[in-house]
């Protein structure tokens, strides 16, 4: 089955190129259902696990400024947690997240947003692995096309989850998500049009099959 990994910047269209490329492809698009799943795996609540989830927009972040805030919690360690939510080992999680991308590429294949996909299915053979990203100024003035908040409260949104998403892959394995040694292809969907980016990955994903 097809199976594609999308890492995207914020503002680059991931959450509009990813189910277009599914549906193209025919398979799942996976994004909200991956913390879903590890939350009924860990028997934990949506929400808890959102919280360690490098694509919610108050997630992995708000986790890095909870353990810097509490001087007794080890950032990284298996006591990590906020206060007023349980506390959820984040190694737990992300070993959860990466059996679920597991599975769904083993099954029936998938477009799967975020969570390091290319890192973890970087051996899962006929897996195409691709970045979106552009300069941030660009992704700031289409975030606020896109959402109608101000410029100011977009480049905060841009800022914030670039340092979380960025904060979650370098943490985990040890990598810049930025490297464009990881993917087979890279866009800058703020200047290639959506549809055509949605062209160019469906292409190469059939042709690495």
């Amino acid at each position: 089955m097809r199976v594609v990994t999308i890492s995207a910047t914020y503002g680059t269209a991931g959450g509009v190129i990813g189910p277009a490329v599914a549906g193209r492809l025919g398979v799942p698009f996976l994004d909200r259902a991956i913390p879903s799943a590890v939350a009924v795996e860990l028997g934990c609540s949506l929400e808890d696990a959102l919280v360690h989830d490098d694509r919610a927009e108050h997630g992995f972040g708000r986790l890095l400024a909870g353990a810097m805030r509490l001087p007794t919690v080890s950032f990284g360690g298996m006591d990590m947690y906020l206060p007023g939510v349980m506390p959820l080992p984040a190694e737990d999680f992300v070993a959860h997240t990466e059996r679920v991308i597991r599975q769904v590429a083993r099954g029936q294949g998938g477009v799967i947003l975020g969570r390091a996909g290319a890192l973890v299915l970087a051996d899962h053979p006929g897996a195409l692995h691709v970045r979106l990203d552009a300069p941030a100024d660009r992704r700031v003035i289409q975030t606020a096309t896109l959402t109608g908040r101000s410029e100011r409260e977009a480049r905060k949104l841009v800022e914030d989850n670039d340092r979380a998403r960025a904060a979650y892959v370098r943490h985990f394995y040890r990598v810049d998500p930025a490297s464009p040694t990881l993917y087979h292809l890279v866009l800058d969907s703020t200047s290639i049009p959506v549809d055509t980016c949605v062209e160019l990955i469906v292409t190469a994903s059939t042709a690495l099959s």
